[in-house]
């Protein structure tokens, strides 16, 4: 039952008690009950929306930093991460598998910004054994949702 609720919210935040109910054919103050029960145990811990930031002019600047660490001894890589993800530059934080450990993604308002936070501010950390950055140039899609492409084009079959 929580998880069809919550399936129906990760595709829209915005869905109503009554139109998740008539979703999920659950009774609607129950489903009220269960998303209310569910945010006081921090399984939903907020509700996002998605913006294509370029068509209104306000765009920010993301990277993707990957940064090769030395684990602390008895707390790993949580310690780093902890004061990698306390910097309101780190937009998302990853313990990711492969050559290097952590995937920061940062966000900035200009290249600067963000190339400041990263030589001024995550390289120089202990334990930090080094970074490699990459600058988003264009986002396609996001959280499952197209922000740029051409419109299909629907045309009809030509019949012989």
């Amino acid at each position: 039952m929580l998880n069809e609720i919550l399936k129906v919210l990760e595709k829209d935040a915005r869905a109503s008690y009554k139109q998740i109910a008539a979703i999920t054919g659950l009774p609607e103050e129950k489903v009220e009950k269960t998303i209310k029960q569910a945010e006081q145990d921090n399984i939903i811990l907020r509700y996002k929306t998605i913006i294509n930031w370029e068509k209104v002019g306000d765009e920010h600047v993301f990277a993707l930093i990957e940064v090769k660490i030395s684990p602390k001894r008895d707390v790993g890589f949580d310690a780093i991460a902890e004061r990698i993800y306390r910097f309101p530059q780190a937009y998302t934080v990853y313990l990711i598998s492969g050559t290097y450990d952590l995937l920061v993604i940062a966000m900035g308002k200009t290249i600067h910004e963000v190339a400041s936070f990263v030589s001024q501010k995550l390289a120089p950390l202990d334990g930090v054994q080094g970074t490699v950055t990459h600058f988003m140039l264009k986002k396609y899609k996001e959280d499952g949702e197209i922000l740029s492409g051409k419109e299909e084009v629907k045309r009809q079959p030509l019949v012989p």
